[in-house]
């Protein structure tokens, strides 16, 4: 009796192999990159003084700084909330832990104008807290505070979802241990646990940045479009477009696709390291604990 060849399972035929591998380079290129490709063309269309003009007219340097403000600001309640949510859920055991888990994941399931909506309900004029922040002038919609608030909702799953299986993989013996040793919680937390996730921590930070960067739904709807205030980079090629500059939309536009591909190769760039991280973990085992 024959044995069965190893792996012929996953031995296809040469042509199938080109067949697919063409079939995902097609869809890549015709999904992908030529509309980025027409993004830059179409931009460049009148001319690189037509350009620069488009990007140094001030509503557009506007809205180029509101985009970058709005990421900074997000930045650190993304980084406590994802921290602090993805340590309760790995580290404890508690009621309502699946509620909880449940709410972070909100944010992908309920559209983006439907959370601006209900923000704009409840911070708005006629909404709940509207007449006491009237009271005291103090604006949240169709100011900077509203489109914080609701890009803030809308990224904050990224940095939880990315550390949660990771500290769950990783256990808690290592901070038991430190404790142990005597070590305070906030020793334990910057030598032991920041170390051990920062990978997932940076991966999770990236991802949050790119989504609050290019957020139109929400944004658009607590904004106002107050042109040179209250335009982010989305919502400014949204009104130039209908206006028929396309020239300073595709500008514009092509400024989103840049912070695009800096963002993929920021994550690329932790992929890597990640991957060569754990390499040499792994080289550095002895063969009893690689098994």
């Amino acid at each position: 009796m024959t044995k069965p060849t190893m792996g012929r399972a996953n031995a296809e035929p040469r042509w199938v192999r080109m067949l697919l591998l063409s079939l995902g380079l097609g869809f890549l290129f015709l999904f992908l990159a030529l509309p980025l490709l027409a993004v830059f063309v179409e931009a460049l269309a009148a001319g690189w003084a037509a350009y620069a003009d488009a990007l140094n007219d001030p509503e557009a340097r506007s809205a180029i700084g509101l985009t970058l403000c709005i990421a900074l600001f997000v930045l650190p309640g993304n980084l406590l909330f994802g921290i602090a949510s993805a340590w309760a859920i790995a580290k404890f055991d508690f009621r309502g832990k699946s509620l909880l888990i449940t709410l972070i994941d909100l944010p992908f399931a309920v559209s983006p104008v439907v959370v601006g909506l209900v923000f704009l309900l409840i911070f708005g004029a006629q909404g709940l807290f509207g007449p006491w922040l009237a009271a005291h002038d103090i604006k949240v919609v169709f100011a900077l505070p509203g489109m914080i608030v609701v890009t803030m909702f809308i990224t904050c799953p990224f940095v939880a979802r990315e550390l949660i299986p990771l500290m769950q993989a990783q256990g808690k013996e290592e901070e038991e241990a430190a404790l142990s040793l005597g070590s305070t919680a906030w020793q334990m937390f910057f030598r032991v646990t920041v170390p051990n996730i920062k990978w997932g921590l940076l991966y999770g930070v990236i991802l949050a940045n790119a989504r609050a960067m290019g957020e139109f739904g929400a944004v658009s709807v607590v904004s106002g479009h107050i042109r040179g205030e209250t335009n982010t980079l989305p919502l400014h090629v949204e009104i130039l477009y209908n206006e028929y500059n396309a020239v300073g939309a595709f500008a514009a536009a092509s400024v989103l696709a840049l912070l695009a591909l800096l963002t993929l190769l920021a994550k690329a760039i932790v992929e890597w390291r990640m991957r060569r991280e754990t390499r040499m973990l792994a080289v550095a085992l002895p063969p009893e604990r690689q098994r």
